[in-house]
């Protein structure tokens, strides 16, 4: 009987790139998630990198990968300046490597689909992270953006989870727009909410975080979520988003 094996060598890197912060908080997040992805394809080389304060940088883990393809996979939910400017410009600095490397997706919706491509994966994550039991009202608080078609994103995700969760959704920003998450749980109230909870739109714990999580409790938040962290079904949006790019070449037995 004939069994397929992978191909001595062969087995693609799937480089995690994530924004990096000098939070170790970030960091550690980060490589759990990168875990459990190892965990769950163990055919792929599995890396995590960053693309500022913390390391290795993604163009110094492409150079060591021993692989012959390479798939980035942003940790961004928003295609913001480093989905459109930083991680192409890592993509055109690795052409002289040996190693074909393609770009993936950012984990969020894609500005040019107006919504129409929110992930139920990115949906089931948030809901993990912040059961809705009891609550009458959603803020969902990202990082912030200064970039208007990224934060159209944002507001697609907050009309999926509303939807999804049959809630009003606010949408809040730690940095670079408003409202705040207090701001947004104000409004949530005036408009006749008691039991509003704040979802968490950030991959991983850190200051802008921290600052959406006090704004949202001054304000009397019921309840703030955790980050997405190593949620089992962002695991499976990378895999998505890996898709074909990272399917190992296989041999008969």
């Amino acid at each position: 009987m004939r069994s397929a094996r992978l191909i001595s060598g062969d087995r693609p890197a799937v480089v995690l790139v994530a924004h990096g912060s000098r939070d170790p908080r970030a960091a550690a997040a980060t490589e759990a998630l990168a875990r459990a992805v190892r965990l769950a394809h163990p055919e792929w080389l599995t890396y995590a990198a960053y693309l500022d304060h913390a390391g290795p940088r993604p163009l110094d883990v492409l150079a060591s990968v021993p692989s012959r393809r390479a798939v980035l996979v942003p940790l961004l939910l928003t295609e913001a300046y480093h989905g459109r400017v930083d991680l192409p410009a890592v993509l055109e600095a690795a052409a002289g490597l040996p190693v074909k490397v393609t770009l993936a997706g950012v984990l969020g919706p894609r500005p040019e689909a107006a919504g129409r491509d929110v992930s139920p994966l990115l949906i089931d994550a948030l809901i993990r992270r912040l059961p809705a039991a009891g609550l009458d009202g959603v803020v969902l608080a990202a990082a912030g953006t200064r970039d208007p078609d990224a934060r159209k994103t944002v507001d697609a995700v907050a009309a999926a989870l509303s939807e999804r969760l049959s809630l009003p959704c606010a949408v809040a920003y730690a940095s670079a727009a408003l409202p705040t998450a207090g701001d947004a749980v104000d409004l949530l109230r005036t408009s006749g909410a008691r039991r509003v909870g704040v979802s968490a739109y950030f991959l991983a714990p850190g200051f802008l975080y921290d600052l959406a999580v006090r704004s949202a409790r001054e304000a009397g938040a019921r309840t703030v979520a955790e980050p997405l962290g190593a949620a089992p079904e962002l695991v499976r949006l990378i895999a998505a988003r890996v898709g074909p790019g990272a399917r190992p070449r296989t041999a008969a037995a």
